[in-house]
């Protein structure tokens, strides 16, 4: 898979993306991520890429021409399954859509600024809105990288234990049950006796069961 990340504060991401599993999928061949910085697809001798909004109000909106630019060049090198803008109102990301997006091979994903994008930007380039929340932030990066972590721990060979991701929260709309590990005991506080009972079918059941009351109390409309 690759990964094509425009933003206009690229060294935001250089730290997510160089440790722990991000950076083993990468050393090991699974993902290539790419990050573009926008400053240098536009035609402003100070690098620009936002101008004030038509019709007045606060803030700036990014141009339309930078991002036409970058990725253009990017769709010149290679097809892209997705275009995808980090936005607000974007759909709220869950376990299925990245599950979907794990699939595909290329992805772009541009991260919004300022009051975000000229609206023919998203009309012309964009193929898929996401959003990680209801909330404002004060960019797309956050989003972008909360969205590629989601996407690459899912490739085949990433995780050590590749099972790992199919028992996590949400991916059967659930919540994933309680863990434990040694000691057996702490201060008067044990373990629940099945799980140390070594009998695989029970532990399983109760797994499930345990499952299913976490996601009642927690996240009741999951079970709807």
């Amino acid at each position: 898979m690759k990964i094509d990340i425009i933003t206009c504060l690229p060294r935001l991401l250089d730290s997510f993306f160089a440790h722990s599993i991000l950076q083993r999928a990468q050393v090991g061949g699974y993902v290539e991520v790419v990050v573009h910085d926008l400053r240098d697809y536009t035609a402003d001798k100070h690098r620009r890429v936002d101008d004030y909004a038509f019709g007045g109000g606060a803030g700036m909106v990014m141009q339309i021409e930078p991002i036409a630019r970058c990725i253009r060049s990017l769709q010149a090198e290679r097809p892209y399954d997705e275009v995808i803008y980090m936005t607000p109102d974007g759909t709220r990301l869950n376990q299925q859509t990245t599950n979907a997006l794990s699939l595909r091979q290329n992805l772009i994903i541009l991260c919004g600024h300022y009051k975000g994008v000229d609206e023919r930007v998203r009309e012309l380039f964009i193929t898929k809105e996401i959003s990680i929340g209801d909330y404002v932030l004060s960019g797309g990066e956050l989003a972008a990288a909360v969205l590629s972590d989601a996407i690459i721990r899912l490739l085949p060979g990433v995780l050590n234990d590749e099972t790992s991701a199919l028992t996590d929260s949400f991916q059967d709309n659930l919540l994933a049950p309680p863990v434990y590990t040694r000691p057996a005991e702490f201060e008067g506080h044990r373990v629940p006796d099945i799980l140390l009972s070594g009998h695989e079918a029970k532990i399983d059941e109760w797994r499930h069961e345990q499952a299913l009351e976490r996601t009642r109390i927690r996240r009741p409309d999951l079970l709807d």
